[in-house]
């Protein structure tokens, strides 16, 4: 987050937020509510005669209601057609369905978007929202993030992205006017960055204090969940992934898959690197940590006796291991991740 102020001067920041049949209304309607909170909290130092520091307003292809993917119609207050100029633009969450994102359905809202970059605007994404950025062709070798989930129908979609679903918050571009939020509730952080970048750190605090947000400082990597590739058509080592989602806790897993493949060992660990993207070892820690994270929501197993059961004799190396793969130290993890004692039955 840069420590700056961006107003281009005293008249408010418009802002666009994007409707589209796709979008995720809990994610259109928070931003909404959490920009224009200036305009209604005395709290936030917007009192008698304060002029809030942005002017919001939902857009769309047209005028009207306009239902969302939840089917929850929500009033879209400008078409883009009436729009020459902005200064924001947020694209919230879209929900993909089945066949993933297709491409060219919007070309009205693309041209658009192209069109309000040109003439100076800020482009955000919340989320999956980067799906209809990306078919402006400005991420093109550009940085950006994504929703985990998505992160692989992303680069399948749109490969020339480089797409880091373990960041909470990509900002791109020459004039850092390319920003993009990861999975689902990190538009909290691209609320927040905005209100910091163009009404300053003060207003940014006292929105976070008042609507309880918080920065996802530690990355989105704790929230990521290991699944290992099969669509890779190898089916020696596919044989082997199966196989190893049930002994991946055994001793020497890898010379035990060796064994059982019809495989030199030097073969098989290279189709095995080839076809899953990861070395057969660290594909091992990779569902060890897995399994041990899923302990950890769900058991008070002291450390040491967790890293038994899932493969390691030796409690620090786990400790390490667990740290440098979540990005937490375990004990940290269970705290973090843990339904609470008040929300248990």
């Amino acid at each position: 987050m840069r420590g700056r102020t961006e107003r281009p001067g005293p008249d408010p920041i418009r802002v666009s937020l994007v409707a589209l049949p796709d979008a995720v209304i809990s994610t259109l309607g928070g931003l909404f509510d959490v920009l224009n909170a200036f305009a209604r909290m005395d709290a936030l130092g917007a009192g008698a005669g304060a002029r809030p520091p942005f002017r919001v307003e939902i857009v769309g292809e047209a005028r009207g209601s306009l239902g969302l993917a939840s089917g929850v119609p929500i009033d879209v207050q400008r078409a883009v057609s009436e729009i020459d100029a902005t200064d924001l633009v947020i694209v919230p969450s879209v929900l993909l369905g089945p066949g993933g994102w297709a491409t060219g359905r919007s070309p009205r809202l693309v041209e658009w978007l192209r069109a309000m970059h040109e003439g100076g605007a800020v482009l955000c994404s919340a989320c999956s929202g980067i799906f209809l950025l990306a078919e402006t062709g400005l991420f093109d070798g550009r940085d950006a993030t994504v929703h985990f989930a998505y992160a692989r129908a992303f680069t399948a979609t749109f490969p020339a992205v480089p797409v880091h679903p373990e960041r909470v918050l990509v900002v791109s571009g020459r004039r850092e006017e390319l920003v993009s939020s990861g999975a689902s509730m990190a538009w909290h952080d691209l609320v927040l960055y905005l209100i910091a970048r163009y009404a300053g750190a003060t207003a940014a605090q006292e929105v976070a204090r008042l609507f309880a947000l918080q920065w996802h400082q530690d990355g989105l990597t704790p929230y990521l969940v290991f699944e290992g590739r099969r669509d890779h058509g190898d089916a020696e080592i596919r044989s082997a992934q199966e196989w190893l989602d049930g002994h991946f806790s055994v001793a020497n897993p890898v010379e035990a898959m060796v064994e059982r493949s019809r495989l030199a060992e030097r073969t098989f660990k290279r189709r095995f690197t080839e076809a899953t993207g990861l070395a057969p070892i660290a594909y091992v820690q990779r569902l060890r940590i897995e399994s041990a994270k899923r302990r950890l929501e769900r058991s008070d197993t002291p450390i040491e006796k967790l890293a038994w059961q899932v493969g390691y004799e030796d409690p620090a190396f786990f400790r390490r291991l667990f740290r440098r793969t979540t990005g937490l130290a375990p004990g940290a993890y269970r705290r973090r991740f843990r339904i609470p004692e008040f929300a248990r039955p």
